[in-house]
Parts: C-alpha cells; structure tokens; sequence
C-alpha cells in the first residue's frame, strides 16, 4: 500500500540529482510529506572517472558515492520508521561495498535493515585499457530486490530512469512485455533524474517566478498510477514551481529524437502529453512505449594524456594588438622547446568595455589551453614561457593565478554490447543469494522515426518583425552525452510555436550557434511538446572530463541561442 493509503498510487521521489546535490534533501523528502520509495541518482559520466580514480586508491572501500552513506547515517533510521524504501545508484563502482557499508551501519544504529544491490554492470575485463567500463542495466534487478523485500537498494550503473522503472515495476507487477507501462516509467525517471531541474532549477524563465519561492527549490516526486501515467508534484510547502513548462525542459534535457532508448523499453517522447492539473501538479501520460534495442550502452572512461592552462588579463586599449603580441611570443617559446603540447588553443573572451568604470570591466581575458600525452610538455614547458614574459610583454601584463603542472584529463566513449552477454545480477540481502535477471526476450533494432507534419505557418507581415533575441519567445535546456551536445527549445503557445517549427532550421541554428557550423547537428520535431530537440555532435570533444571548451558540458548551450538576435513577429512579443 503507498503511504497516502491508495493501492493505486506509487509515490516516487527524488533526493539528487548528481554526486555533491544538496546534502539535506534525503532528510527534507523523508520528513516532508508522504513517500513510498525515495531515489538517488549519483552517476554521470564525469563522475564515473572521479570514482576510477577513487578506487585505485581503496580498492576495498574505494568506488562509490560516500556523501550517501553519510546521509544514511543520518536517515536511514527515518525511512525504516516511514516505511520508505531507498533506491540510489550510489553504489558507482563498488555497490558490493556500499551495501556491506550500509549494513554495518545498520548495525550500529541497532536498525533492522535489508540490503540488497545490482551488480554485473562492470565490463572492465572486456576493455582492459579503460579506467572505468560500465554498462547501463535497466530496472528488473532492482525490482528483484524489492519484491525480496529489501529497505535499500544500491546499484552500480544503471540507466538514471532504472531508478523509477525498477521500483514500478516491483510494486504493479509489471513485466518485461508492459512497454506502454514501462515507457511512461521511463518518462517519469527522467523527469525525477535531475533533482529540482525540474521544480524550477535551472529553468529559462525564472525570472517569471517569484523569487521567494525558488531561492531553494524543492525536490519532486511522482505520482504513477498502474497505467504508467503519473502527475510530478512536490511536497507541499517546498520551494520552486512544477508547471509544464519546467517539466518541458527537463523533458529535453539531454535526449535527442523522438525514440528514447533504454534497456528495458524505448519510450516515444513523441507521445508524451503535459497537462497542467493544479498547482505544481503537471500530468503526464499517453507514453507509448516499444520493445527495448538487443544492445546496452557502456560507458568508457581514460586518461586522454595531460592539460594545462593560462589566462592572461589584457586591459585597456589595443586588447587585440595585446592577444596577437602574447601569442606569438608563447608560440615563439613552444618553437624553441623540445617538444610542442599536441593540442594548443587560444581563446579571447572580449569581457571590457569602453570607459569602464572599474579595472575588471576594462579587462578582457586571453585563454590558453594545452594538451599532451607528456605531462612535462604540459608542465614546465608552458608555466615557464608564460612566467618569463612577465617583464617583456604587453603592458599591464599579469595572469588570473600562478601556472601550475599539467593535469589529468579523461576522455569519455560510448560503445554498444548484446544484452545477453552482460550477466545483470540482484545481490538479496546478508544471504548474497544471486538472482540472474534475464536479457528481454522482444527486441527492436533502433530506427529514425519519420518527421511528424509540421503546424501550419504563422501568418505575419515581414514589415512587423522586430529583430530580437530568441529567448523572449523560445525557452532552452541544453546538456551533454559524451561528446555531443543537445539543445531542446520550446514554445509556450501554439503561436509560437507556429512560427518557430517553421523558422529555426538547422541553418539557422548553425547561423546563430558559429561554432556549430561545420559540425553535424540533426534537428527533431516533437509537436506535442511544442519542441524542438538538437542534436550537435562532436561540439565536446571526448566528451566533460577531456574540458575541450569553455563550457564542456554544454549546459549554457541553450542559453547562448537564446541570447542571439532574429526577427521575430511582432505579434509574439
């Protein structure tokens, strides 16, 4: 029975969103009202390698997010009390460790607590030259743990929508075939996956809200039903807002066409329909769902080689004349030195102004950025040709801090297996009994789906268009995945949303985005959501943790297109 009384609802929350979330919301979610099953989602791509690296140095207790074992210390005994069952992705690397950890700490609290976790997502053997090599498993191992009648479930790698699907699936009785089902789970996790992105977090136009209300947003939950449909709320009296435009946006992040792919469903985002039921009440169902792909993504992660950085301040007049004097003096340096880094690149953010008020504003910054297999060709070598110009620069010469040596980077790489060979493991409780959960017996091969019908044109006199910036009729979220970018933008009426499905076409996306523009970026239409999702590939390089740009996880993307100026129909602003 769910904790309001009704066998037909499953309330579901979230409490992170990412490995260093607001520590106290574990706390606020258990005691802020009622709560079935409470999630956590620690992992991402960049925290894959910071946890590599944290366990080579403890392999035994090395590997997962330890923030969450603290926040069990301090609540563990509140869920066990309010009947609410844990399910994070915590465990990272290590969820065996993690669950012995929880155990221990059980114990010591005199707290009788099942715990089970998933393993059989490390696929290190089979890439022997990779830091971390996971594979994303679906929900049916947390569902195996929960059916069991485990209070906390900890898992390595699995999908951030898993964390949903598993509990779901566990409390209707849902079952691989369920797609429909399955896929409106699915929806749900993404939209929980991210914390408070979508109670107002991070949202186009909070400027809109009172600020009051989203200085400290407060975290979401979903209300699914056995349709798989649900309504995401929040508890009442929290922070921040729920409307269909912040589940919009967090709809977009991050997901690129229409078929949404995972291993236990491909859920059609095509399909989604957001109504507005009350106050931060967003409805969501008539997710259609399909048989999920034979292949499971894995993530790689390694050490690409060794960076380092500089950035020169350049104030006042001739900041051009300034930048082209220090880059041919480092590049003078990097001729006359053994060996030249691999990758050199040059950055001038035009940051001053004209007759500016104070230094700071006077100053532009000139942003060096190195990159080598060698650490020493990224230490030393560079360090020293930017130091020893202190004297027989530019004038006003000085940097933002003293250079330091090079430093790590990792890259990131997707790469696709069979299902069948990645043994997906329930792990019971202190008995370790093992359950093997099978690889979905219905499979489909993942395929482009065609371009739904565009709405008719916004009819409007080229005479009364304004040239103005995007945002003031378009919001945006914009995300990684490994070296891609996407850029979702939506309109908040039909009108809008008329006269954008016709007017921002991937040529003018890659006009208004230069550094998009010999890059492949693929457009997708989704009517329902009155949105449309870009998929830029390559803009990051090997992906956050090889930090190939200014903003490398492509979270200001959206914005940045936003800011940029078109003619839009007076009729809209």
């Amino acid at each position: 029975m769910s904790a309001d009384g009704s066998q037909g609802v499953l309330r579901i929350g979230n409490a992170s969103g990412f490995y260093g979330d607001r520590h106290t919301a574990v706390q606020e979610m258990l005691t802020g009202g009622p709560l079935d099953v409470l999630t956590g989602d620690y992992l991402a791509e960049l925290t894959m390698l910071i946890l590599g690296r944290d366990r080579l140095k403890d392999p035994a207790r090395g590997g997962y997010a330890k923030t969450f074992l603290k926040q069990m210390e301090e609540c563990l005994g509140e869920a066990k009390g309010r009947g609410v069952r844990v399910v994070a992705n915590a465990g990272g690397l290590n969820p065996a460790g993690l669950a012995d950890a929880i155990r221990e700490l059980a114990g010591r609290l005199g707290l009788d607590v099942r715990v089970a976790h998933v393993e059989g997502d490390d696929l290190g053997p089979r890439h022997p030259g990779a830091l971390t090599a996971h594979a994303y498993l679906g929900g049916f191992g947390i569902a195996e743990a929960l059916r069991a009648g485990a209070d906390v479930v900890v898992t390595g790698r699995v999908t951030d929508a898993a964390l949903v699907t598993g509990p779901a699936a566990a409390h209707f009785g849902w079952g691989p075939g369920d797609h429909d089902r399955l896929a409106g789970a699915v929806v749900a996790g993404h939209i929980l996956e991210c914390g408070t992105q979508a109670t107002g977090g991070n949202y186009a136009f909070f400027d809109e809200f009172d600020p009051a209300a989203t200085a400290r947003p407060g975290f979401p939950l979903a209300e699914i039903h056995p349709d798989g449909s649900c309504v995401i709320t929040k508890h009442d009296g929290t922070g921040g807002v729920v409307d269909v435009g912040t589940v919009t946006a967090q709809l977009l992040y991050e997901t690129s066409g229409a078929r949404y792919a995972g291993p236990d469903v491909t859920a059609r985002l095509d399909s989604v329909r957001l109504t507005q039921e009350g106050p931060d009440r967003v409805r969501v169902d008539g997710v259609r769902g399909e048989a999920p792909p034979p292949t499971l993504k894995a993530g790689l992660t390694r050490v690409g080689g060794h960076r380092n950085e500089v950035v020169f301040v350049l104030t006042g007049l001739g900041i051009e004349a300034k930048a082209d004097l220090v880059r041919a003096q480092i590049e003078d340096a990097f001729g006359r030195a053994k060996s030249r880094p691999e990758h050199v690149r040059w950055e001038l953010a035009r940051t001053d102004r004209p007759d500016a008020p104070t230094e700071e504003t006077a100053s532009a910054l000139l942003r060096l950025v190195v990159r080598d297999r060698d650490a020493d060709v990224v230490g030393r070598a560079v360090t020293g040709a930017a130091i020893e110009l202190a004297l027989g620069s530019y004038p006003g010469f000085h940097v933002t801090a003293p250079p330091g040596k090079g430093t790590p980077y990792g890259v990131f790489e997707a790469v696709y297996v069979d299902a069948t060979t990645v043994d997906h493991v329930a792990v019971l409780d202190q008995d370790g009994r093992r359950v093997h959960i099978p690889a979905p017996e219905d499979t489909r091969e993942l395929a482009d789906v065609q371009a739904p019908p565009l709405p008719e044109p916004l009819a409007y006199d080229m005479a009364q268009t304004r040239r103005a910036p995007l945002g003031l009729v378009a919001g945006a979220r914009s995300g990684d995945k490994g070296g891609d970018a996407n850029v979702g933008v939506w309109a908040r009426t039909d009108e809008a949303w008329r006269w954008l499905a016709h007017t921002l076409t991937v040529d003018l996306f890659r006009e208004l985005l230069p550094e998009t523009a010999d890059l492949p970026v693929h457009r997708h239409v989704l009517p329902n959501l009155r949105a449309l999702n870009f998929v830029v590939e390559g803009i990051l390089g090997a992906g956050v943790a090889s930090q190939a740009r200014f903003d490398p996880q492509a979270k200001a993307l959206g914005e940045w297109l936003r800011a940029r100026h078109v003619d839009i129909p007076e009729s809209l602003l």
